[in-house]
C-alpha cells in the first residue's frame, strides 16, 4: 500500500502532464521552449497555494533528466544547500526547488548566488508572495519571474478524473464512481487548489465503504463532508489581500454596485473589518469628495456601528454604505487641487507671504509694513473683498478645478466662478 498522499503521487513527471498554466508550459511557450532546448535558467514561480508550482519544478526536472532536489528557505539550513552544491559540482547541474524563497536569509542567499551565476544550480523558487515586493533584488535579478494562474473548474475536474483513472499513481486499481455533482463540488469548492481537491477525493474514497460488487461510490453528501467549506484564499498580509482591496475601491469608484458587494463579501469572509473601515473612509473622501460631502460622515457612522456590533451583523451597515458610495456622484477635485499646490511647493515655487497677510500682533509690526494694507472681509458687503492672498510668483495660479457631478459641488463651482 502506498502511504504517500494522492496529491503527492499525482505530481506530473513531465511538462506534458501539467494541468493548466498553458501560458507557460503549452506548446511554444517559454518554459516548454526552455525544457526542449535544455537551456534552463533560474526562475521564480509565483501564485496561490496548490496550483502547480512544485509540479512545474518536478516536471521540468523529469523532462530534462537533471538531478532534482527540494529545499525550504526556512526549515533547511546552509549545510543542506552545501550538499546540493556539492552534487552540482559532481554532476554539472542540479535543479533546486526552493520553497518559500521569499524567506531566504542573507547567508543562504550569498552562498547560492555564485552557483546561480555559473549555472550549476538552476533555482526554481516557489512563493505565494509578490516577488517584486518580497524577494531580495539580488536573487530576483538573476531569475525569470513567472506568475501562475488559478486553475479553472474544468482544469480541476481533469486533475480529479486523471487521479481516479490512473492505476499506477492514482486510484485506478479501485472501482470508483464519483457522481457528477460530487465531482463538481470537489472541483469548484477547492478554489483552484489541486492539492486540496485531491486530498478531499482521497479522504472520500478511503472513508467510504466498498460495496459488495467492489464499487466505491461517492455522492454529493460525501463530497461535502470531505470538503466542507469552500477554500477561501485571503492572506491579510499577502498580495491577494491588496488586490481585493484595490478591486473593492475601483469597483466603488466605477459605480459597480454588484462588483463592490462581491469584494466586500470577500473581505468580510476574511474577517478583515479594519481594512474595510479604512478603505471606505478613504473612498468617501478620495472618490466621492465634494460631490456628496455627507458621504464621509455617514460612512464613519456606519463603520463605528459595524465596529460596535461586530460580525455577522456588521455586514448590514457596511452594505448600506458601499451601495451609497457606489451610487453617489464622484469627485476627486479637492485632493487633486491640494496635490497640485504641494507639487508647486516641491518644485520650489513658493514666494513670500504678502506683507498685508503677515502677522501684525506684535509691537513694531506696523513699522515693518506687516498687515498694514490688509482688508478685513467682514467689513464689506457679502463678506468678501478683492485682494491678493497668494505669494507673487503664484498670484494667478488656479489649483481647484470643480467638477459638476453633484449638486453640492455645482453650487460651490457657481460661487467659485463669481469670485474668480
Amino acid at each position: 500500500m502506498n502511504l504517500k498522499p494522492l496529491a503527492f503521487r499525482m505530481r506530473p513527471k513531465t511538462i506534458e502532464e501539467i494541468i493548466g498554466q498553458k501560458h507557460l508550459v503549452g506548446e511554444g511557450k517559454i518554459i516548454n521552449r526552455m525544457v526542449k532546448a535544455k537551456q534552463l535558467s533560474s526562475m521564480i514561480l509565483y501564485g496561490p497555494p496548490g496550483i502547480g508550482k512544485t509540479s512545474i519544478a518536478s516536471a521540468i526536472a523529469g523532462s530534462t533528466r537533471f538531478a532534482f532536489r527540494t529545499l525550504n528557505a526556512v526549515t533547511n539550513n546552509k549545510k543542506d544547500m552545501e550538499i546540493v552544491a556539492a552534487e552540482a559540482k559532481m554532476s554539472g547541474k542540479v535543479i533546486l526547488l526552493l520553497d518559500e524563497v521569499h524567506r531566504l536569509d542573507k547567508a543562504k542567499q550569498d552562498f547560492l548566488l555564485p552557483f546561480l551565476e555559473n549555472g550549476m544550480i538552476v533555482l526554481i523558487g516557489a512563493t505565494t508572495s509578490n516577488p517584486f515586493h518580497a524577494i531580495n533584488p539580488a536573487i530576483r535579478s538573476r531569475c525569470q519571474i513567472f506568475e501562475l494562474e488559478r486553475l479553472s473548474v474544468e482544469d480541476m475536474k481533469e486533475a480529479l478524473l486523471r487521479a481516479i483513472k490512473d492505476s499506477e499513481r492514482g486510484l485506478g486499481k479501485q472501482q470508483i464512481i464519483v457522481e457528477e455533482d460530487a465531482l463538481t463540488h470537489f472541483a469548484s469548492s477547492s478554489n483552484g487548489d489541486v492539492r486540496s481537491a485531491l486530498n478531499a477525493l482521497e479522504l472520500a474514497v478511503t472513508s467510504t465503504e466498498v460495496k459488495e460488487d467492489g464499487i466505491v461510490s461517492i455522492d454529493l453528501q460525501t463530497a461535502e463532508e470531505c470538503l466542507q467549506k469552500k477554500s477561501f484564499s485571503h492572506d491579510k498580509g499577502g498580495d491577494a489581500h491588496y488586490d481585493v482591496l484595490s478591486a473593492f475601491q475601483k469597483s466603488i469608484r466605477g459605480s459597480d454596485v454588484n462588483a463592490a458587494l462581491h469584494y466586500l463579501g470577500r473581505l468580510i469572509e476574511a474577517g478583515d473589518l479594519p481594512s474595510i473601515s479604512r478603505r471606505l473612509l478613504v473612498i468617501a473622501y478620495e472618490d466621492i469628495g465634494l460631490a456628496n460631502p455627507q458621504a464621509g460622515p455617514r460612512a464613519l457612522a456606519a463603520i463605528e456601528t459595524a465596529e460596535r456590533i461586530g460580525f455577522p451583523e456588521a455586514r448590514i451597515p457596511l452594505a448600506n454604505t458601499v451601495i451609497e458610495l457606489c451610487l453617489s456622484p464622484k469627485s476627486n477635485s479637492a485632493y487633486l487641487a491640494l496635490d497640485a499646490a504641494i507639487a508647486d511647493l516641491r518644485k520650489g515655487i513658493i514666494g513670500e507671504v504678502p506683507k498685508h497677510l503677515k502677522d501684525a500682533h506684535y509691537i513694531g509690526a506696523k513699522e515693518l509694513g506687516r498687515g498694514v494694507e490688509y482688508l478685513y472681509p467682514h467689513d464689506y458687503e457679502g463678506g468678501w473683498v478683492k485682494q491678493q492672498y497668494l505669494p507673487d510668483p503664484l498670484k494667478n495660479k488656479i489649483y481647484y478645478e470643480p467638477k459638476k457631478t453633484g449638486k453640492f459641488e455645482q453650487a460651490l463651482a457657481s460661487i467659485y466662478d463669481k469670485l474668480k
